[in-house]
């Protein structure tokens, strides 16, 4: 019977990162792990909101709405959504995983890591940027990693910023 098993193609795999001046990582990790309000940073994730458990602890789930990749069949009226799980989180190592268990956006069996990495200069951190999805129908991985890198640049300047300026905000909204 295992003969007749279909075989998967190999999982893609994606890596990026992106530099911070300045804010180091334990000032860039509490916006990190507040993870029922990612849209504040990440630059095409317009809503992100807790739909079950308590924010940052493992096994609660969040709602997350935006442009940042075209949903199955979209005719550009549709919305494009994920629901995810965070599955881990360590904040002494400032890492954390999560895993889309429901969308529209084309991802089957997806999981990503981000973590926060001081870095061996005085200033500044590095934010990491890792997942692991089945081939997605109609994309490249080469596309898929350099949307991950921009949206990541995007979001590590926006956090950057948002520190250095001291216009940092703790509310929900």
């Amino acid at each position: 019977m295992m003969e007749q098993e279909q075989q998967q193609p190999p999982k893609w795999e994606g890596n990026v990162h992106a530099k911070l001046e300045g804010p180091k990582a334990d000032q860039v990790w509490p916006l990190l792990e507040d993870y029922f309000n990612f849209h504040k940073w990440f630059p095409t994730l317009n809503i992100c909101y807790g739909i079950e458990g308590a924010n940052g602890e493992p096994g609660c789930i969040r709602y997350c709405a935006g442009s940042s990749i075209p949903s199955n069949g979209s005719d550009g009226s549709n919305v494009n959504w994920s629901t995810e799980k965070l599955v881990a989180i360590d904040p002494v190592k400032m890492v954390l995983t999560y895993e889309i268990i429901d969308g529209n956006v084309g991802f089957e069996s997806y999981v990503s890591t981000i973590r926060l990495l001081p870095r061996d200069e005085d200033d500044g951190c590095v934010i990491e940027w890792s997942f692991a999805v089945n081939p997605v129908k109609g994309w490249k991985l080469e596309n898929l990693i350099e949307k991950y890198h921009k949206g990541l640049e995007r979001m590590a300047r926006r956090i950057e910023e948002s520190i250095m300026s001291g216009k940092l905000t703790n509310d929900s909204t």
